[in-house]
């Protein structure tokens, strides 16, 4: 019997990920050596397995450098229409790998480092993820990078480089604690530092209004100092950029008040201005109204609009004499995305560089303004939606509060004027909330200020016309849009899995990775036995990998022939992680209650971050790990079901459990989900989907029927109906004996034997005030996740429902969504064409 293929020799078989030509093997070695030893000064005799992480990433940095700068020379001369993506947070996980796939420099260095002696998969594992973002809208603002690269458009991704992205967890006798994430320790061989463009950014002072114009004076000046990250397209010589500002304190800083202190206290006073971009604020879907979050939002957009309204004035075919001085031609030149409301600012900000700088008329102004902003909603849960007190503004921002005003007084008397009667309709739709204390509403100041407003799904773009924003789609219905979210097949699929990429490649080529849509062509092989035996082959290779790497991390051992349940997503109450849980204990009873019986053995795997302050979703993971504990333990359920917290969920982990995943658990109750991306991811990489018809699901059920996927629960219009008639948690308690026997066992403490009480606060909010109806979807996911188990005993039917699914995700490309933004919003024209490589004569 021949010795089964090691790790590297199984990589190299595999096509889509490029081809290794001797000479440029020869190539990558000699400079990884030369980046050894003259950018690391080390010699190989004492360097490290980091050392070697980054010599490799300084190499393959090499290519993408001279192809930036042919990408950026090439926008110069062309002047084509520039989007600008604004975003608090990009949530881009590692670039080595991403970097070699887009480049098709994947086998070729992997051949390098095996001839080095090294194992390229041991130095990858060496870079730290860059995690800049919280969730879903951080990861869909790094999809959206890609797409645009590799779609040909003239884009730029603009936000902060937090010293510290979202938090390490670690789980500590079964409870979250948070650790700092200080992911640039050991330095970032990605960004290139940019200090000629610094640009300063105001806050505090006082508004003078003179005969010659609008003066804001007296501020305190904090300087913004860019990093640019280089965003390769895939294969088509591609490289834009993604630039995030740094907070530095200016060299005065502090020393003019020569206060009392003196001049070692004013020095470490600068950390005052540099704490604006020291950590990013760990919530998903929660607004926190600190002074320090909204100096963060105002700091991106001012320095990011100087940035645009330089490069504007600058760029015109070449020409370094020309200078554009007519600002009327803005939003012929540059779109810009707002990525939710946070950064709205940018609506008053532009408002006052065209206004009191430029010194353009209001009317004229506000055009140029409206016809370049665009903005995305992305939940309409309203403990999410950015409330900021004026006094915080009075005081921050006057200026930019005047102007907020100006605009409102204006938005006001336009309703008025449409609605002579409807007085409440005037309150309701002001960008001002009064109340205790009178607050902006920044959503109202999006929709107002922009001329497009897109949900993130059908089905939450419906909602928004219906309900949240219902008084203006009335008012003004032309600028609501629905741009369906998408994912970037390059790291969803070529990157985080090979094995199903190559078996879909040797069926229908490799042009899918550009063109997602061309999946359906696997229909053909639904009945096919070879593609059948192939996928599922795949599949179990990659559980056997993830076992193996839980094992090696973890310590846990688990049954790789058990189905894979995998609910993997931010801790929080509309996400029903408590739905799942409960769906575990009863389970548990029946197997404890029938031990002989035929079980389909599972392995459910839950994880995901809390926010430090949200005490509910914390004690949800301590309800989790507890519930493991008991399971896993008991020997009469052995190993048909075992419960696994995933500790630190992100990108990095993500990429490694959604391929292994059967089941994928995507079950919101319906309307609080805007649209969700890992039920897509999970989509194209062959696990089933047991949901709600909630936010994307709805278009996955309707692409690949609703009879692959298992649909349960309620429809919004059933909850909507519910909350007429009242919801009554007390009455499913006592009328479903399961959810009754599973809510007593956790309430009389049979997962907290040391501590009886510990999930009181849970079982309380279940039974009296839970906002999203986990008992009213119990008894129809409880059925549903039968259908599941009785399937996954027929491996062949089983699969084949896989590929129809697979079959059916094109639809679910960002490339399709980017496509649809740059039309229909940003009147750009997207393409596939490749420009010419820096070694090619132009």
């Amino acid at each position: 019997m021949s010795k089964p293929l090691t790790d590297q020799e199984k990589r190299k078989q595999i096509s889509v990920r490029g081809l290794a030509g001797v000479e440029n093997v020869a190539d990558l070695k000699l400079n990884f050596n030369r980046h050894l030893h003259f950018t690391l000064a080390k010699d190989r005799n004492v360097a490290t397995k980091r050392d070697y992480y980054f010599a490799l990433a300084n190499t393959v940095r090499d290519h993408l450098v001279g192809r930036w700068i042919r990408t950026q020379q090439h926008y110069y001369e062309t002047d084509p229409k520039r989007v600008y993506y604004l975003s608090l947070e990009f949530y881009m996980g590692r670039t080595l790998q991403n970097a070699m796939v887009n480049l098709a420099l994947e086998n070729a260095c992997d051949e390098a480092t095996y001839q080095l002696g090294l194992d390229m998969e041991e130095l990858q594992d060496m870079e730290e993820d860059a995690g800049l973002g919280n969730g879903g809208l951080g990861r869909l603002a790094a999809c959206f990078l890609d797409s645009m690269a590799s779609l040909g458009l003239a884009a730029y991704g603009y936000g902060i480089r937090y010293e510290f992205g979202i938090f390490n967890q670690k789980i500590v006798d079964g409870r979250q604690v948070e650790e700092a994430d200080d992911w640039l320790r050991y330095g970032n061989p990605w960004e290139k530092a940019r200090p000629e463009y610094m640009r300063p950014v105001h806050f505090y002072g006082r508004v003078e209004h003179a005969a010659d114009g609008v003066k804001w004076v007296d501020t305190q000046v904090v300087l913004a100092l860019p990093y640019d990250t280089p965003v390769p397209g895939y294969r088509n010589n591609i490289v834009n950029t993604m630039r995030l500002w740094s907070a530095k304190a200016p060299c005065d800083f502090s020393l003019q008040d020569f206060n009392v202190g003196g001049y070692i206290e004013a020095v470490l006073d600068r950390n005052l201005a540099e704490n604006i971009s020291r950590v990013l604020y760990p919530n998903d879907n929660f607004f926190e109204g600190k002074e320090l979050r909204l100096k963060q939002e105002y700091f991106v957009v001012a320095a990011t609009l100087q940035d645009i309204v330089r490069r504007f004035k600058a760029s015109k075919f070449g020409s370094t004499e020309f200078v554009r001085s007519d600002l009327s031609a803005l939003p012929g030149k540059v779109a810009i995305q707002l990525n939710d409301t946070h950064p709205a600012l940018a609506i008053p900000e532009l408002m006052r560089i065209l206004v009191d700088i430029e010194k353009l008329p209001w009317e004229k102004a506000w055009d140029i303004v409206v016809r370049t902003c665009a903005y995305t909603n992305h939940t309409v849960l309203p403990e999410a939606l950015e409330r900021w007190p004026v006094d915080l503004f009075q005081n921050l921002l006057p200026r930019h509060l005047e102007i907020i005003y100006e605009i409102n007084r204006r938005h006001l008397e336009r309703v008025g004027k449409l609605y002579p009667d409807d007085a409440d309709r005037v309150r309701r739709m002001s960008l001002i909330e009064e109340g205790d204390v009178k607050k902006i509403n920044m959503a109202h100041l999006c929709i107002v200020g922009s001329h497009a407003v897109n949900g993130v799904a059908r089905i939450h773009s419906e909602i928004i016309k219906d309900t949240v924003f219902k008084d203006f789609y009335d008012t003004d219905p032309h600028k609501f849009q629905n741009k369906t979210n998408g994912i970037t097949p390059r790291r969803w699929l070529l990157m985080c899995n090979p094995g199903l990429a190559d078996v879909i490649a040797e069926r229908i080529g490799d042009d899918y990775i550009r063109n997602l849509d061309q999946l359906k062509g696997l229909l053909e092989f639904v009945d096919d036995d070879a593609f059948i035996r192939d996928v599922a082959k795949v599949k179990q290779e990659n559980k056997m990998k993830f076992a193996a790497h839980l094992e090696e991390h973890y310590a846990v051992k688990i049954n790789p022939g058990s189905m894979f349940d995998v609910q993997v997503k931010r801790i929080h109450e509309y996400k029903r992680q408590l739905l799942n849980c409960l769906h575990i204990i009863t389970l548990y009873n029946r197997i404890r209650k029938e031990p002989n019986k035929a079980w389909t053995p599972r392995t459910v795997m839950i994880g995901g971050k809390a926010a430090p302050g949200y005490h509910t979703a914390k004690l949800i993971i301590q309800l989790i790990t507890s519930i493991g504990n008991v399971v896993n333990n008991d020997p009469v359920v052995g190993d048909r079901l075992k419960v696994i917290f995933l500790e630190n969920y992100r990108v990095t982990l993500a990429e490694k459990v959604i391929p292994a995943a059967d089941l994928s658990e995507q079950i919101s109750t319906a309307g609080t989900e805007a649209s969700g991306t890992g039920n897509m991811k999970f989509m194209l990489n062959g696990a089933l989907t047991i949901g709600t018809m909630d936010g994307a699901n709805v278009e996955m059920a309707e692409e690949a029927g609703e009879e692959n996927l298992f649909i349960f629960g309620m429809r919004v219009k059933d909850v909507e109906a519910l909350d007429k008639t009242g919801y009554d948690a007390m009455a499913y308690y006592n009328r479903i004996p399961e959810l009754k026997q599973a809510v007593s066992q956790i309430a009389a403490g049979l997962f907290s034997p040391n501590q009886v009480d510990l999930f009181k606060d849970l079982v309380n909010m279940l039974m009296h005030h839970d906002r999203f109806k986990v008992f009213a979807d119990y008894e129809d996911y409880i059925k549903s996740q039968e259908r599941v188990s009785a399937l996954y005993k027929n491996p062949k039917e089983w699969t084949k429902m896989v590929i129809r699914n697979i079959a059916a995700s094109g639809k679910f490309s960002s490339d399709r969504t980017i496509s649809q933004y740059a039309r229909e919003i940003w009147g750009m024209e997207p393409s596939l064409e490749k420009i010419a490589a820096p070694d090619d004569p132009r």
